[in-house]
Parts: C-alpha cells; sequence; structure tokens
C-alpha cells in the first residue's frame, strides 16, 4: 500500500466559492454528525475569511454558530481549520495587533484547531505574527503559500517562503492554489522541495476547480509527498468549488494511495442536506455561473472564491458602460462580452501592478482596478482613474511588498497625485483599537461573551456587528430574500415574509456597508462625471438606485428597495456614508 492521504471537507469554502451566504447555525448542527457519519474526513473546514461577516449580514451570530458547528468534530476526533487572511485577519482591510491576537484565544476556545495562515502578497511579516500568536493560543499554525503562475513566481520564490513560515514557528504548509492555476508539475516539484527539506512537515493541498486543473494538480502534490488534499461535495462541488471527494478517493485508490472510505448512505444524505439548504434560502444568492468550469480563468488567474461578487459588479457595470456605448451609437455588450472584456484587462493590469498574487483581498482590488479601467476607458478617460485609497495602498506598500516591480506609469501617477510609497512593516502603521471596542460595549451595555467573543466580533466587524446588534441586519437580509425569490419565482411566497420586508427597508434607503456615494454614470467622454437623480424620480422595486465603493474597493449597488417616488436625497454624491445611514427616502405607492 502506498502512502496514505487524509482529506479535508472545505465547508465552509464550498458556499463562499457559491454564493454569499453561509447556512445557519441550526443547519450546519445538522450537517455535522452527517460528515462524520462519511467516515472520509479527518479535517473540516468551520470558520474563517466571510464566514463571519456573512453570518452577521443573516442578522446570525458567527461565535454561536462556529461553537455549535466545531463541537462535535471535537468530540469525534476530527480536526477544525478556519482561514485567516495574516494582516487583515478575517476581514478585507488590515487589523490591529491587539484584535488579531484576541482572535486566536477566541478561536481556540471555540474548538478551532488550526488557522490557516496566508498573506495576499506572500509577505512573512504579516504571517510571522499571526504564527506567533496561534501558537501561544494553543493552536497548530498552518503556513500558506498563495499559488499564482507568473515570472516572480518561482520554485525557489516559494521553497523560500515556505523555509521563512517553518522558521516562524509553522507546523503545516498549505499550497493554497485559490484559482486553481497553478500548473500540476510544478506543484509537484514545489511539494518535493519541502518535503525534502522539512519531512515532519504536513503539506495540505487546496485547489479550486475552475480552470479544470485542480485533479491533476492533487495527483501531482500527492506523488511528491503531499499529505492531506482538500475537498467537496455535491452539489457544491467543481465548478468554482473544489473536486468533489468521490472523485479524488477513486483517482487515488487507484493509483495506489492508501485513502479511507466513503460511506456513501451519509455521503447521499449530506448531499440531499445541502441541497435542502440549497432550495430553502441558500440557492437565492447562488450565482448559477459558479457552478460552470473555464478555461478562460487560466489567463486571468481570479479565484474562485470571488466568482459571486465579482458576477454582480460585472452585471452593475455592464449597465453603465451601455448606457454609455448607446449615446454613441455603438451595440451593447453582453454580459459574456464583459467578462472577457474584464479578465483580458485584469491580464493587463496584473504584471504593471507587481504581479499580487490574485487572491483576498488582492483579488478584489486587482479585478476593481480593471472594472472600473473598463468604464473610464469607454467614457475616453484612460486606465486608473477609479482608484480608491485601498487599491493606492497595494500599490504603495501599505499592505506589504508586492512580488514584482510596478509598472513605469503606475509610479509616474502616484507621484503626479503626491502619493508616497513606504517599505516600513504594515502591522507598525495600525494603531491598537480593542480599548476603544471596549468603551463602545461598555456605553451600549453589551455583554463581551464567553472568551471575550462578542468584544471580538465587534472589534473585527464593526460595521456589520453593530447592524446585527440593532437588528438591521436581519430585516435587510429578509428583504433580500424576498427580492430575490419574486426575482426568480415570479410571486411572492408569504404574506409574512412580504410584511416582514415592508417593514425592512420602509421609506428609507438605507446603506449596507461604510463607503462612498456614487450614481449612476451619465457622461460620455469628458462630460459631467455623475448626475443625481432628480426629486420626483420614479424607481421600480429593486431597481439600482445609486452605488457605493467600500472600503476594500468593492462597488455594492443599492436598490431601490420597493420603489416609488423619490422624495429626498440626504448622501450626495461623492459623500462618504457609514453603515446604516439613511441614503434617501423614496415614497411608496399605495397598493
Amino acid at each position: 500500500m502506498g502512502k496514505k492521504i487524509q482529506f479535508s471537507l472545505v465547508y465552509r469554502d464550498m458556499w463562499q466559492s457559491s454564493g454569499k451566504f453561509q447556512p445557519r447555525k441550526d443547519q450546519l448542527e445538522r450537517i455535522a454528525p452527517v460528515i462524520i457519519d462519511m467516515g472520509c474526513f479527518s479535517r473540516v473546514e468551520t470558520n474563517g475569511g466571510a464566514f463571519e461577516q456573512v453570518q452577521l449580514l443573516a442578522g446570525e451570530n458567527p461565535n454561536e454558530a462556529v461553537r455549535a458547528f466545531c463541537k462535535p468534530f471535537n468530540e469525534a476526533g476530527i480536526k477544525t481549520h478556519m482561514l485567516d487572511r495574516g494582516l487583515n485577519a478575517l476581514r478585507m482591510y488590515p487589523v490591529p495587533d491587539d484584535v488579531r491576537a484576541l482572535m486566536y484565544k477566541v478561536k481556540h476556545a471555540q474548538g478551532v484547531d488550526i488557522p490557516r495562515i496566508f498573506d495576499g502578497l506572500n509577505d512573512i511579516r504579516n504571517i510571522a505574527p499571526s504564527i506567533k500568536w496561534a501558537k501561544e493560543a494553543g493552536m497548530t499554525p498552518q503556513g500558506t503559500l498563495c499559488i499564482t503562475t507568473s515570472p516572480v513566481h518561482t520554485l525557489e520564490y516559494y521553497s523560500e517562503l515556505a523555509d521563512k513560515e517553518i522558521e516562524a514557528g509553522a507546523e503545516e504548509i498549505c499550497l493554497k492554489d485559490m484559482a486553481g492555476i497553478g500548473q500540476p508539475a510544478f506543484l509537484g516539484k514545489l511539494t518535493k522541495m519541502i518535503k525534502d527539506k522539512h519531512p515532519e512537515i504536513i503539506i495540505e493541498y487546496h485547489g479550486h476547480s475552475g480552470p479544470g486543473l485542480s485533479m491533476a494538480s492533487i495527483l501531482e502534490v500527492c506523488k511528491n509527498g503531499a499529505d492531506i488534499i482538500d475537498t467537496a461535495i455535491e452539489p457544491l462541488s467543481w465548478g468554482k468549488v473544489h473536486p468533489d471527494v468521490i472523485s479524488v478517493q477513486s483517482m487515488l485508490k487507484h493509483a495506489g494511495f492508501e485513502v479511507p472510505e466513503i460511506n456513501m448512505d451519509a455521503y447521499m444524505k449530506a448531499r440531499a442536506l445541502t441541497q435542502e439548504f440549497i432550495d430553502e434560502w441558500l440557492g437565492y444568492f447562488i450565482n448559477p455561473g459558479n457552478k460552470m468550469m473555464s478555461s478562460l480563468l487560466l489567463g486571468c488567474g481570479l479565484p474562485g472564491g470571488m466568482m459571486g461578487s465579482m458576477m454582480s459588479d460585472l452585471g452593475g457595470i455592464r449597465g453603465t458602460i451601455n448606457n454609455l456605448r448607446k449615446k454613441k451609437g455603438e451595440p451593447e455588450l453582453s454580459v459574456d462580452d464583459m467578462l472577457v472584456k474584464l479578465f483580458n484587462e485584469v491580464a493587463y493590469v496584473w504584471p504593471r501592478v507587481g504581479y499580487p498574487p490574485l487572491v483576498t483581498p488582492f483579488s478584489q482590488y486587482v479585478k476593481n482596478i480593471s472594472l472600473m479601467n473598463l468604464l473610464s476607458l469607454e467614457q475616453g478617460k484612460g486606465r486608473y482613474v477609479y482608484m480608491d485609497d485601498s487599491m493606492w495602498g497595494m500599490i504603495l506598500g501599505k499592505s506589504g511588498k508586492v512580488p514584482g516591480e510596478l509598472a513605469p506609469e503606475i509610479v509616474e501617477l502616484a507621484k503626479a497625485q503626491g502619493r508616497e510609497f513606504t517599505d516600513a512593516d504594515p502591522h507598525t502603521l495600525l494603531t491598537p483599537a480593542l480599548e476603544d471596542f471596549k468603551k463602545e460595549m461598555d456605553e451600549n451595555g453589551w455583554d463581551y461573551g464567553q472568551d471575550n467573543e462578542e468584544l471580538w466580533e465587534l472589534a473585527m466587524h464593526p460595521e456589520q456587528y453593530r447592524n446585527y446588534k440593532s437588528g438591521q441586519a436581519k430585516k435587510n437580509m429578509l428583504a433580500d430574500l424576498q427580492k430575490a425569490k419574486d426575482a426568480k419565482l415570479g410571486a411572492k411566497v408569504s404574506v409574512e415574509e412580504a410584511i416582514a420586508f415592508k417593514h425592512a427597508k420602509a421609506d428609507a434607503i438605507v446603506a449596507p456597508v461604510k463607503g462612498q456615494i456614487f450614481w449612476e454614470f451619465q457622461g460620455e467622454g469628458e462630460a459631467a462625471p455623475a448626475v443625481e437623480p432628480f426629486i420626483g424620480k420614479e424607481y421600480k422595486e429593486g431597481e439600482a438606485f445609486c452605488y457605493i465603493c467600500t472600503s476594500w474597493g468593492e462597488f455594492e449597488m443599492i436598490p431601490a428597495a420597493m420603489g416609488g417616488q423619490l422624495v429626498e436625497i440626504n448622501a450626495h454624491q461623492g459623500a462618504k456614508v457609514r453603515k446604516g445611514d439613511v441614503i434617501a427616502y423614496i415614497q411608496r405607492k399605495e397598493d
């Protein structure tokens, strides 16, 4: 019998790579025992990345959900792991040291065993402190190599990074092939290089299926010493997600590896439960395109985990671009046309901003630069017109050092705008924040929670947590769900949900995120950039009202709720709003 290979189920990432939300606490409690009964997983991903934020957005306490999900795995001796964005911890922008250090204490107490610590720039300065804090909290730190294919991302580059992470205390190494564009032969050689030098280190491979290389990559890394493979289960496997455990197990078994057997009765039950969660509500937020694989991803290298948000952004900007093209007498662009244009623009921009590995948040930054370039090019303004501070922060070195050289045009533009580059250690640029959040908790009479988990939640996701505590998050989610159901089913599904929707939105258009207001771009060429709507303008239910550019560079479309007549504008073009601020009021027509 050949080398023993273990499997991990990335149940969190399955949902993250498919749609907007995660299963509720009660659903996670139902699926956990069935996953255990499958008998083939030594590990399960139970937390990390967007899990916390989207649970808050759904009006649910993520701390309770994580504890409930981890408990049965802890009792069964199955390791639990989480995704950790290093300097950004569990959000899209940098986190102060005191908040990051507290995270590991909280997560260990909640039952999470292993943090998968990665940095979007592969900067060891953003990874090493997290390894230290994780070890101090009693966790098993897993250092991560964010895999991409570029002239600067060589075998030696990654091997040296693995050495640095292990020297910092990492007990495991993950090859995080977030876009699935890692070449199988390259990954096999890299695995062997690490294993030959560090035979005691566990190597785990995480590869998305998007461009279709992942199965070949799995075979190559296993032949060269990998120990654990991340897998998925139907109905969320493949597409932009991960290979299904059945296929992975079959391939490796026939290749001579020792692999665990799968309890197919339990697999089918887990499959049915997951489909039930999709049918009940989660499927309304899943883009069907995320079930598709595409070789086009090889060219742009965008990861599977951001496909949902990308398609949403693409749809919003497409309408603006087509309005411009219509005024110029040019044919409209289809979604496919836009997708190809975006992928081509990413391929153009990526090397010019220094080849940052396309993983959160830098995949979003590069995508957003490219997306807004499509708009500014259509307007005749050239590239790099609509770049916010987050995008510039990546370029200037505030989040770490980009692996490659910046293009002269980018450097010149930065100097022309009076922007300064830095080589400072990114975490030293942040000031401690916990004491301020303690004051806020005290003033509101909020409990710090078991093991300070509620204090940590506020400090990690302040805007989302406040909205959760006020109850607005739950109302917004009900509104979004009702809108999605109406769009797909063409009818309201229940009187109760319809009433909840009306009560949630009332007459106020509320900012769901912190950011900057942008109205629909109206100009062509060098014309005025945007025109605010006039008082009295009529909107249809769910129609785009405005856009908010978030602090992490994403453009979120704000719908006109249930529609009606615009009666007041509270936030004008370019205004900065906080989450929960009222942007405008729309007077609904009488039913």
